[in-house]
């Protein structure tokens, strides 16, 4: 009899994985890779374009001159994501990242570009800002340590959490000031992409499953198209390819009080970069140390230093697309690199970047409401494996998690505080990862003065039996391997509420 090895035959089917075993190393056929690519590409695209939108129209560039932009963008995107995920000695995770122009950055962007500065001063400031952070990369992964569950699940929680709001504008519109922002039309378009995503989910075929986000997204701007939603007829106008050009907006200026303000920045991103490379660790099930961390960190910082080069800004790991990874279970670094090879076509080719730009941002809303909520859940699941009793990992929790939380309910609440200060907390990643590591070294590591049951917050959190249940159990009973044993060491059948119910 001939029986095949499923091993094998899944092998075939997947991909061949190499010799190291890690699951991130696992490669796909081509098409399987660049048509998962194409996920995370749409997953990111509204976000990588919003930077140079903001700070070109902030500048007062003409159209043509933000569509440099917006090209420098998709293009250091994917030559990062290349660097990110395949490496080379020294650069690199060699994780399933996307990278791109980090948002954290825009309003300090706007502010150089408001102050009069111009692009040259932010160009001077991200170059500095970048060496800085290249120098200080190692100094950031030695920390991996102080980041044990209870502050990876809280801030990959936060993470699905905070993203949460951007899904929320991108199925509204995406545009505040627009006539029809909010509209039943765009919640409505959202919504069909979302249950179609659901649906697609649930199909019988692994393929389709996987490939539901992408799915969807065709089919919601099929809709938009046959409901007069989406507008194509601008595709055609501007230049099919185009390479760009080195300073093309303007040689670098350096400025001091620019690079200050972009220095903290950038140590903000170096902490959501990290928080994202352990996030993803997590949900690819691989081993990541602080020399794997060091390595992403200066994927960063390195094409963050190169990127004003181009005409574009500092670079950073996409949370969103973390969510993307833990929905569809695509764990392989390659299928992003070939997310990466299509951000580089899309940045010489201007036409396809038009055509992805021409998807309904209410199409990436209903998108994204799976895939940020999928990072919560995955935050929610690693905090569900940290013990809670006799110790204060739940306030460690709960003060974090309200704490990243504050950004987002009260976008204004660090308006009136030192810019330094705002700069850092206005973010609810880094905030929540901030006061996480903070508590976590206050409570777990100096644990002078700590007592056993110390908070009002660690009550209840110890195990329960209800008395009922242990009406049953008989002197010498115990509980080994699984299994109930009764004095006599013969093993009592365990039966289920639902089918006791049935006796």
């Amino acid at each position: 009899m001939n029986i095949k090895n499923p091993l094998k035959a899944n092998t075939k089917q997947r991909g061949k994985r190499p010799a190291s075993d890690r699951p991130e190393d696992e490669r796909l056929s081509i098409g399987s890779s660049f048509a998962y690519g194409f996920q995370h590409v749409l997953t990111m695209y509204g976000g990588i374009i919003a930077v140079p939108l903001i700070v070109g129209q902030a500048a007062g560039l003409s159209p043509a001159d933000i569509g440099v932009l917006i090209a420098a963008a998709l293009f250091m995107g994917g030559l990062a994501t290349l660097l990110q995920t395949i490496g080379v000695p020294f650069f690199g995770s060699q994780l399933p990242l996307v990278q791109g122009v980090s948002f954290a950055s825009v309003a300090t962007m706007v502010a150089i570009v408001s102050g009069g500065g111009g692009l040259p001063a932010v160009f001077g400031a991200v170059i500095v800002s970048a060496a800085i952070g290249l120098l200080i990369a190692p100094v950031f992964s030695k920390i991996v340590r102080f980041f044990p569950p209870v502050v990876t699940g809280t801030v990959i929680t936060t993470i699905g959490l905070t993203l949460m709001p951007v899904a929320a504008n991108w199925a509204m519109g995406g545009n505040r000031k627009a006539e029809n922002y909010g509209s039943m039309a765009n919640i409505g378009l959202a919504a069909v992409t979302l249950a179609l995503v659901l649906l697609l989910s649930k199909v019988g075929s692994a393929t389709i499953s996987r490939l539901s986000i992408l799915l969807a997204m065709v089919g919601g701007t099929i809709i938009a198209v046959v409901t007069g939603m989406a507008d194509f007829s601008k595709v055609g106008q501007g230049p099919i390819a185009a390479f760009p050009t080195p300073f093309h907006l303007g040689a670098p200026t350096f400025e001091i009080a620019a690079i200050i303000s972009m220095v903290i920045v950038v140590l903000v991103i170096l902490t959501e970069t990290m928080a994202d490379i352990l996030a993803v660790g997590e949900i690819v099930g691989t081993k990541v140390d602080s020399k794997r961390i060091a390595a992403g960190l200066r994927a960063d910082m390195g094409s963050s230093l190169i990127a004003p080069v181009f005409g574009s800004f500092t670079q950073s790991a996409f949370a969103q697309n973390v969510g993307l990874v833990a929905v569809t279970k695509i764990k392989s670094r390659y299928v992003v690199a070939a997310g990466g090879v299509i951000l580089v076509i899309l940045g010489l080719l201007p036409v396809l970047g038009r055509v992805v730009a021409a998807v309904p941002t209410a199409v990436l809303g209903g998108a994204g409401i799976v895939l940020f909520g999928t990072v919560a859940a995955s935050g929610i699941r690693t905090l569900a494996k940290v013990e809670y009793r006799n110790n204060m990992n739940l306030i460690i929790v709960a003060a974090s998690i309200g704490f990243g939380m504050i950004p987002i309910a009260a976008p204004t609440f660090y308006d009136q505080f030192p810019s330094w200060f705002s700069t850092i907390f206005h973010s609810g990643i880094s905030s929540a990862a901030v006061m996480a590591i903070l508590l976590n070294l206050l409570f777990n590591h100096l644990k002078a003065g700590n007592s056993e049951n110390q908070s009002v917050f660690v009550a209840g959190t110890g195990r329960v039996i209800k008395e009922e249940d242990l009406k049953c159990l008989e002197h010498g009973d115990r509980y080994e391997n699984g299994k109930l044993i009764d004095c006599e060491g013969k093993e009592v059948p365990v039966q289920s509420s639902e089918k006791a119910s049935e006796h």
